[in-house]
């Protein structure tokens, strides 16, 4: 996932005639929250700040994806919440760019961009994880079932009538 936004935002500056701009930026506003940032401080630096940090998130991301789906195999339920925090995680995401757009030098760049690398990651990582785990579709597909009345035990079928 990581790799994916990496390299759509490398080709999104590139074409913008600004090469590794995001990712500057971004490491510049990370370092900024520990304190003012040298103006003499390299361009390198903070590309390299940023790109340590969001491997690292997309680590911790892909560890707990990969925890889910392993938890999905006993719980096939626990997909759908899964599904809930991915789209409550990227409102978030969409928040945190309007903020970028506003209040740093990503200006009206920043929301669609992000929107976009954000799919384009969810992807790559949805699509590795159902080649790693060939039971997904079949784990999600029982998650989003409604249990028929049959399925019930006698017990449960007399409290409902």
């Amino acid at each position: 996932g990581a790799s994916v936004i990496a390299v759509w935002f490398f080709f999104v500056d590139l074409i913008a005639g600004h090469p590794l701009f995001t990712p500057a930026t971004l490491g510049r506003g990370l370092l900024s929250v520990f304190g003012p940032v040298p103006a003499t401080q390299s361009m390198f630096v903070f590309v390299l700040i940023y790109t340590i940090f969001h491997y690292a998130a997309f680590i911790m991301v892909g560890l707990i994806a990969a925890m889910i789906v392993n938890v999905a195999n006993r719980e096939p339920s626990i997909l759908m919440g899964f599904v809930v925090l991915f789209a409550a995680m990227e409102l978030g995401f969409y928040a945190l760019s309007g903020v970028l757009q506003r209040w740093t030098p990503l200006g009206s760049l920043a929301w669609y961009n992000v929107m976009i690398g954000n799919l384009l990651a969810a992807a790559g990582m949805g699509w590795y994880l159902l080649r790693a785990h060939p039971g997904l579709r079949e784990q999600f597909r029982h998650s989003i079932e409604r249990p028929s009345p049959q399925a019930a035990s006698p017990s449960e079928r007399r409290d409902t009538a």
